[in-house]
């Protein structure tokens, strides 16, 4: 455990010192070789080598990680295997490459790209890129990529192909997010959910979705039968056990009241902000609804995970400069308290991350 505090104290302390893109361009928009830009590169990558060393690194750690090396073997072997094909042209271009025995490469390279995208989707996203990697860290976002690595790998695909939903690149995110697909098909979600949540939402907009939230209670096997026409591997599988988590219930809450609380302010012109808001109150309504869905979180992600932009987006437009330091300590403590009890759920077999073993010492 000692060493996941010391990485993310150290990474957060680097996160904290990059400098907002807003003071390294010119009047005009043109983005500048200046000093800040030389050092915000440098601290970027400086993070990027430290949360790769620590994930390629290690071995026998997550639950899947046995798994996934049986995985890799299968298709060393042209036997069937029920990942996607992207992700299996992925495995046989490495073991072309490494040799077939070399597992260890591949799991250094997913983490490499899952760092990849999840620190260029921080960096052009978030308004204060310090504060969003130091949720990114304490919400055990990072640490849970050490299971489910195509999941993980998906999810921060799908973070960034968001700036081309803002930046109305609209070809480029349909096509992202197709590509990740052949790695995870849950991605696909994202095709549907996150344009819609990018409008401007009605008024009426609200009960509807107070309806559709009551009536997945009262009809679960409807909603069932739509989830396995898409993945229709997950019915009946070992992940089709149901169940949700407080957890994220309970944290989608407080994010909702934070930002009712600051909602003329901070959200209701601001288009990244009711974004990052309307996600937020859909995973609410996932983790309290639709208990009966296989394997929740891998649509409740796709959801939550903007608190990271939405909390500073809310902190950065608070007016007092008194009221918005003692609300950025308030969350500085809960964030630790929530990455210790976080760390704590990790010595769990189900998670199996503390703890960590190194191939490099054992």
């Amino acid at each position: 455990m000692l060493i996941y505090l010391i990485l993310a104290a150290g990474t957060i302390a680097l996160a904290m010192l990059v400098e907002s893109k807003k003071n390294i361009v010119s009047e005009k928009g043109e983005k500048l070789l200046t000093l800040g830009k030389f050092k915000n590169a440098g601290i970027l990558l400086g993070i990027f080598i430290f949360l790769v060393m620590v994930s390629a690194c290690r071995i026998a750690i997550g639950n899947d990680y046995w798994e996934y090396t049986s995985i890799f073997s299968l298709i060393a072997q042209n036997r069937y295997v029920s990942t996607e094909f992207g992700f299996n042209t992925f495995v046989r271009i490495c073991h072309f490459l490494f040799g077939k025995e070399n597992y260890i490469i591949i799991f250094g390279l997913i983490a490499a790209m899952t760092v990849f995208f999840s620190l260029k989707s921080l960096y052009v996203l978030s308004e204060h890129f310090g504060y969003s990697f130091f949720l990114y860290m304490v919400f055990g976002i990072y640490l849970s990529g050490f299971n489910s690595v195509r999941y993980y790998l998906v999810l921060a695909v799908a973070m960034f192909s968001v700036y081309f939903l803002f930046t109305k690149e609209y070809e480029k995110f349909v096509l992202l997010l197709l590509l990740a697909s052949t790695f995870h098909m849950a991605v696909l979600f994202c095709l549907v959910v996150y344009p819609l949540a990018k409008l401007r939402w009605k008024v009426w907009v609200y009960p509807v979705l107070g309806v559709m939230a009551g009536s997945m209670l009262l009809f679960p096997g409807f909603y069932r039968r739509i989830i396995f026409l898409f993945y229709p591997y997950y019915e009946n599988s070992v992940y089709d056990v149901g169940g949700t988590s407080l957890i994220q219930i309970a944290r989608c809450a407080a994010v909702l009241i934070f930002g009712l609380v600051f909602y003329k302010t901070a959200i209701k012109d601001d288009e990244k902000n009711r974004f990052y808001f309307q996600l937020n109150l859909l995973a609410l309504i996932v983790y309290c609804c639709c208990s009966f869905m296989p394997v929740i979180s891998r649509i409740g992600y796709f959801l939550n995970v903007y608190q990271i932009f939405l909390i500073p987006g809310i902190l950065l437009k608070i007016p007092g400069k008194r009221l918005r330091t003692v609300l950025t300590v308030l969350l500085f403590v809960a964030g630790c308290g929530y990455y210790l009890f976080f760390l704590h759920t990790c010595r769990d077999v189900s998670t199996h991350t503390v703890p960590y073993w190194s191939w490099i010492t054992h």
